[in-house]
Parts: structure tokens; C-alpha cells; sequence
């Protein structure tokens, strides 16, 4: 007599925390059914910075051709005074990140990233990839879990896994919480070839340059073949009167941007004239994990920015999402598709999300400082250096 078949762990989402979180739960030995509500896997052109706590996990799933050839690997960070342009502080990266954490620091376009961990999981034979297939809300009871599609389908599973962003439906039915909040702070973003800036603006290290409400971030992607540059500033007027900012992905003048840098060091205001193709992002938040929870009830867990969007103060957003998918897996190999290793999941990974989120808060206040706050930061930079920059609690992992 013929074995029933097993039921699938349904995701939610097919972005970079959908597809890592698949691909983590094949390599536990399940079947999985993907749904992603667009018609096409796509992101819009962005860059991530992956610490070694998030390579590391990109090896241990055999991906590290993949990885190195479309990342791009500094070799060092640099903090600068967005004012004047001088030096305040550098960490080694390069050879000397892979030293201390046994994993390389990364930087690397996000559309990459997902491409890579979509071949992946192409390349497991228990996964099904659902394209155009929004997802409205679900059901569960004491053996399994039903999830709701927008054509009035029923799709059954033993667990589900919302890793549907920001604005998840998932997390919408499981938690109520309400709509993500506007903080104040938006990005702008732009990716151009560095072939097509002048020799004196390229680079092919991680530069932050530190302004009184606001920042730029420079890195290469792409092998090195092009320059991806975020200026996060304050704007308090659209938390006044937020609008509709559910799409992060809005037109943005880069005219906008040079205007708010007008009194700024000429090497960064010159970036970001040769730059084009700007991108606007209203940064949107929600009140940091305090309880395991909050990230997984029952046979339904959150995962990535469905359970903790991350400020991108630390760059750890993609990260966590990939923490999150390893540790979800590993939980689903010893206590199998059950509540119990969603149980597992929720405890292991909620206060570690918990603090990075701080941490991130954190950083936008410290990296806007003004006043005695920024000559203190400033001096301490300039004292302690590498030792301030560096964040083994981090990098080395959970």
C-alpha cells in the first residue's frame, strides 16, 4: 500500500525571505508550495549589504559559486563627514572579515540575490512555484492549515509561512496589528555602471558619509561593474500626512536630492550628480518583536519583514530574512512540519530580530546627530575606530 502523501509548508511571498525560507524547508526533506501574487519573479534595482553572518549561511547551502559571480567583496568601510569629506573612521573588510568570521562581507544587487536563490530553488525536486497567486487570508485548525487565494481557491498544507512583507496579509489575519507606520525618514536610490562615471568617482569599497539628518551609502554591485548609492533623509512632512505609501518604489528627481546636499563635500555632491535613474522609498516601520509570539501562532509563522521590517540602518533586512529561513529550517528537520518547530523557530530567532531592529533605530538617531551628539560621535569614531565599527555580536551570527 502506497505511502499519503505528505502535506506541503505553503510560502507566502516570493521575494529574497520567500524563496530563502523554501528553500531552507526542501533541504529539510519537504514538500512546499510557493505562491507569489505578482506574474513574474522581479525586484527593482537596489542594493544589499550582506555581512559575513549572512554569507555564511549563503555557503552552507552550497551557493557560493552563485554568490561570487554577481557580488561584489570590499575591502573596506569607510565613514566620512558628509560636510567636508573627511575621514572619521574604517573597518577592514576583504580578506580580514573573512579572517575574523570565517565569511566574506558582500555587497550585491538585490534582483541578484533573488535570481540566484530562485535557481536554487528551482533545483529542488519538492518544490512547487505558484506565480500570480495573491494570497487573501487562511484557516487552520489542530492538523493543518488552509490558505485562501484571491480566485477563490483553497490550497491545503501542514504549515504556513508568511513571508509576504511589509504589507502581509498573513501577518494582517494572525496578528491584527494594523498597517506598517510612516517614519519620517525616505531613500533615495540610484544604480548606474561605474563605466559611466568619471575615474575619480569609482569605487569599490562601502563609503558612509555622515550628514545632520540625513546619510549617503556607496557600494559596488555586481561584481564590481557598477555603483549603488542610498541617501536616507529625514522628511517629517510626508509623517504628517503619509498618503498612500504601500509601493516602496516611487519616481524621484535626483535635482530633489542634490538640493538637500547643496552645502556638502564636492566629491559627494558630485556622486550624486553623475548618478541617474533615482528611486524614492518611504521608509514605514512597526513596533519591535517582544515575544515569540509574535512570529509564529499555531501551524502559521511570519518570517523576514512580515515579522520584523528592519530600518536600513544596519543593513540587515535581507539578513535577517536569510537567518530567519536557516533557522526555520533546522527547526522543521528536528520536530518536523508541526506546530512544535514553528514553536522551535519563533524562540530561537524573536530576540535576536528584536535587537537588530533596535540597533537599527538607533543608528538613524546617531547617524543624523547634530549638535554635542555628533561631536561625540565623530570623536569616538575618530579614537576607537575599527573596534566601534565592528560588530562581532552580529557578524559572527545566532
Amino acid at each position: 500500500m502506497s505511502q499519503p502523501q505528505q502535506q506541503p509548508v505553503l510560502v507566502a511571498g516570493g521575494g529574497i525571505g520567500g524563496l530563502a525560507a523554501a528553500l531552507a524547508c526542501a533541504r529539510a526533506g519537504l514538500p512546499v508550495q510557493l505562491f507569489e501574487r505578482s506574474p513574474a519573479f522581479a525586484e527593482v534595482g537596489a542594493g544589499i549589504q550582506l555581512g559575513p553572518n549572512v554569507t555564511r549561511l549563503l555557503q552552507a547551502w552550497g551557493l557560493t559559486a552563485s554568490l561570487e559571480a554577481v557580488a561584489a567583496y570590499p575591502d573596506n568601510l569607510f565613514i566620512r563627514t558628509a560636510d567636508t569629506g573627511a575621514e572619521l573612521g574604517r573597518l577592514r573588510l576583504g580578506a580580514q572579515a573573512r579572517a575574523r568570521y570565517g565569511a566574506p562581507y558582500a555587497t550585491i544587487h538585490r534582483a541578484d540575490l533573488q535570481a540566484l536563490l530562485l535557481q536554487a530553488v528551482q533545483g529542488e525536486a519538492g518544490v512547487v512555484l505558484g506565480l500570480d497567486q495573491a494570497i487573501t487570508g487562511f484557516e487552520q485548525d489542530a492538523n493543518s492549515v488552509s490558505v485562501h487565494h484571491a480566485d477563490g481557491r483553497q490550497t491545503p498544507g501542514a504549515l504556513l509561512v508568511g513571508a509576504d512583507g511589509l504589507w502581509s496579509r498573513v501577518r494582517q489575519q494572525l496578528l491584527g496589528d494594523g498597517a506598517p507606520r510612516p517614519t519620517g525618514h525616505q531613500a533615495y536610490r540610484a544604480m548606474v555602471p561605474q563605466a559611466n562615471l568619471p575615474a575619480a568617482l569609482r569605487c569599490q569599497d562601502v563609503v558612509v558619509w555622515l550628514g545632520t539628518g540625513l546619510h549617503v551609502v556607496q557600494y559596488p554591485v555586481r561584481g564590481g561593474d557598477w555603483l549603488n548609492l542610498v541617501a536616507l533623509v529625514e522628511d517629517r512632512t510626508q509623517q504628517q500626512n503619509p498618503g498612500d505609501r504601500s509601493g516602496w518604489d516611487h519616481a524621484a528627481l535626483g535635482a530633489d536630492l542634490q538640493r538637500l546636499l547643496h552645502s556638502s563635500a564636492p566629491a559627494l555632491q558630485a556622486l550624486v550628480q553623475a548618478m541617474g535613474g533615482w528611486r524614492l522609498w518611504h521608509l514605514q516601520v512597526r513596533d519591535t518583536v517582544s515575544s515569540a509570539s509574535q512570529m509564529a501562532q499555531g501551524r502559521v509563522a511570519l518570517l523576514g519583514d512580515a515579522a520584523h521590517p528592519m530600518l536600513p540602518y544596519l543593513a540587515q533586512g535581507a539578513g535577517m530574512a536569510i537567518e530567519d529561513a536557516q533557522a526555520l529550517g533546522q527547526a522543521l528537520s528536528s520536530a518536523g512540519a508541526t506546530p512544535k518547530a514553528l514553536a522551535q523557530y519563533s524562540q530561537a530567532r524573536w530576540q535576536r530580530n528584536a535587537r537588530v531592529q533596535k540597533r537599527a533605530l538607533r543608528n538613524a538617531w546617531i547617524f543624523h546627530a547634530s549638535g554635542p551628539t555628533r561631536w561625540g560621535r565623530d570623536l569616538a569614531m575618530r579614537l576607537l575606530g575599527e573596534s566601534l565599527l565592528d560588530m562581532p555580536w552580529l557578524y559572527r551570527g545566532p
